[in-house]
């Protein structure tokens, strides 16, 4: 599956009001990473966007092998390390506040250039046009859902990954503070 492509334009979707209510409608809170479960349930409340993916990202070694395990990975060095990529995919409407809301989760692939992507992968944005993903995954790998890494630097995505979360909350409650305003 596609995962990255260049950040697109804003576009006119008349769709939008529609889109964003069948999916809150229909999401289940349960079946995602309980690690964000929160900052989704805080995009949620926010009426220019709406959540379409996401994935907390999992890391896969000898020692943990089920597909969805939330452990960190292991210090001592088990191998190579299958990792599955964090992600947040959102829509968002074509306003200002949509607008201030995109150039902000822009920012935030400066955490790491290096393992950190902000674009509109082209799966999203034909089912849902202004559709944006951020990705922590190595560079050399944007355009895959998994990548094998060295153990070294599985422990370096690990903790990109983390701060890349706890930037997207931060963003989030700032960006509900605006709209109470």
């Amino acid at each position: 599956m596609e995962t990255f492509a260049p950040p697109r334009r804003f576009v006119d979707n008349p769709n939008f009001e529609r889109d964003r209510q069948s999916v809150l409608e229909n999401i289940d809170l349960e079946s995602i990473d309980a690690p964000i479960r929160g900052i989704i349930k805080d995009f949620m409340t926010l009426p220019y966007c709406f959540t379409i993916q996401c994935c907390y990202g999992h890391f896969l070694c000898a020692t943990q092998l089920q597909p969805d395990n939330l452990e960190p990975v292991p210090l001592t060095d088990a191998g190579p390390v299958t990792y599955r990529i964090a992600y947040i995919a959102l829509c968002l409407e074509n306003s200002e506040h949509g607008a201030s809301a995109r150039m902000a989760l822009q920012d935030i692939s400066t955490i790491d250039s290096e393992y950190v992507q902000f674009g509109s992968p082209t799966w999203f944005w034909n089912r849902y046009p202004n559709s944006y993903a951020l990705q922590v995954e190595p560079i050399r790998f944007a355009d895959r859902d998994q990548a094998i890494v060295e153990h070294a630097e599985a422990l370096h995505i690990q903790q990109v990954r983390n701060r890349f979360f706890v930037r997207i909350a931060g963003l989030v409650h700032k960006l509900q503070t605006g709209c109470r305003q």
